[in-house]
This record gives C-alpha cells, sequence and structure tokens, in this order.
C-alpha cells in the first residue's frame, strides 16, 4: 500500500524496532518523524530513509514531550507509532527495587501516555489519524522473572482498547501491535542476563524461549515494520491487538 501524504511519527527510532518500522513506513511513502533520547542513533537511521526529520525527546519526560510537539508544531502528523521502551531487570519480584519497576513503567507506559495526548489533539481536529502501539505478547503470557515488563505491556494493552473507544468516533484509530521474541540487540541482552540468572549458557537460554513459539525461531525486526504498514491497510482496524510471535501462544 501507499502512504505517500502522509506523515508518521515514530518513538524510540534510533534502532531496533524503531529503525525497522521508520524503515517500512518510508518504504511505503510516509515522511518520517523520528524521536529519540540519542542524536547518532536517530541520524543513522535517517541516513536510510528517503525523507526524515529528527526530534529529540524523552517521552516519560512531560517537558520533554511538550517541547518537541511544539518543535513539530508545523508537521501535520497522522500516524503515530509509540514503539519507545525499555526491557527492564530480569529477576524475581522479590529482588525488583521500586526505582527499577518506576523506571518500566515511566518509559513504556507513561511514554505512550504522554506521546498521545501531545499528538492526539491535531488529529482529532482534522477528524483522522492512526495511533500503534507497540505491546508484546510478554503482557499476555507468563514470563518468569519480567513482571514489570509484561506488567507495563499489558497496561499498553489496557491503554490502547480504552483510547480506542474515546477516539474512534473521532476518527482516529487505535491499535496495539504485540510482537514476540524479536531478534535484535534487546533480545540478545535478555538472553544473556536469563542465562546469568539459571546458570546455563546463552545458547541454551535462546532455545528455551523460542520453543515456545509454533515456528520455532524469533520474529525478524522487518517483519515488525511489515506488520506496522500492514495494519496501517486495514481502515476498520480499531481496538485490535495484533500477535506477530511466531506462534507463541499463551498457556
Amino acid at each position: 500500500m501507499s502512504l505517500a501524504g502522509r506523515v508518521a511519527l515514530v518513538s524510540g527510532a534510533g534502532n531496533g524496532l524503531g529503525r525497522a518500522i521508520a524503515v517500512a513506513l518510508s518504504a511505503a511513502g510516509a515522511r518520517t518523524v523520528l524521536v529519540g533520547r540519542n542524536l547518532e542513533k536517530l541520524a543513522r537511521t535517517a541516513a536510510e530513509l528517503d525523507s526524515a526529520r529528527i526530534a529529540l525527546a524523552d517521552v516519560s519526560d512531560v517537558d520533554s514531550v511538550a517541547a518537541v510537539r511544539a518543535e513539530l508544531a508545523d508537521e501535520p502528523i497522522d500516524i503515530l507509532v509509540n514503539n519507545a521502551g525499555v526491557g527492564g531487570p530480569v529477576a524475581p519480584l522479590t529482588e525488583i527495587r521500586p526505582d527499577e519497576w518506576d523506571a518500566v513503567f515511566a518509559a513504556n507506559v507513561r511514554g505512550v501516555f504522554l506521546v498521545c495526548q501531545a499528538f492526539l489533539p491535531t488529529m482529532i481536529d482534522r477528524g483522522k489519524g492512526d495511533i500503534i502501539n507497540i505491546a508484546s505478547v510478554t503482557g499476555k503470557r507468563p514470563l518468569a522473572r519480567r513482571t514489570p515488563y509484561a506488567a507495563s505491556k499489558m497496561a499498553v494493552l489496557g491503554l490502547t482498547r480504552t483510547l480506542a473507544a474515546e477516539v474512534g468516533p473521532l476518527g482516529v484509530t487505535v491499535n496495539a501491535l504485540s510482537p514476540g521474541p524479536v531478534r535484535g540487540e534487546r533480545m540478545d541482552h535478555n538472553f544473556r542476563l536469563e542465562a546469568s540468572v539459571t546458570g546455563t549458557s546463552v545458547a541454551d537460554a535462546e532455545r528455551a524461549f523460542v520453543s515456545r513459539a509454533a515456528l520455532n525461531r524469533l520474529v525478524e525486526e522487518p517483519e515488525v515494520g511489515a506488520a506496522v504498514v500492514a495494519m496501517l491497510g486495514m481502515p476498520g482496524l480499531c481496538g485490535a491487538d495484533i500477535d506477530l510471535s511466531a506462534g507463541m501462544i499463551a498457556p
């Protein structure tokens, strides 16, 4: 499908899923706005795209989000992909510090709230727009030693469904995409942490994780970008949660 003439903001666009999503949106014809905290990483993503603008922001900070909204006042953003987030600690709940818990919710939930709150008004004024929140299958199935992350992603799903009910009648669709294990730096980091906690090898930690998926493999980053574009081609999709997990079904 063609997204020509549309402007898409992607948070956490410096690497990983954010970079892959921005690449897919650009390839479909959208002008992209790349938001994140690291200018060097954002610049590397922008170099891969036909048309991109960079805006530095910490999505968990209200003043930072307000500043980037003011900076982008001239951009008719009508696609918003809330991708920014953190993996958080890998540890039993009894060993997780409150500040670690709060940091995960600040990035993964507060960030979605603040960015939606900042950019929704102009979508509502125009009577159209699409929001896709990147959640995770971890919000819907048990994953030991990952309680902050799992709880935060379930919160994103609740936010998505409720916001869809609020703004769908106003012409704005809100949906969630829930990837499963995606090959990349974050999963490599998680596998190393899991191996250190369980006393196994990194390879064994990865095999144990992907064995839960029907396809017995990790999802690839470009598949997530393609899924975002595909969702934008489904005008009747609103309040949905799409799994992209290589068949990682909740038990």
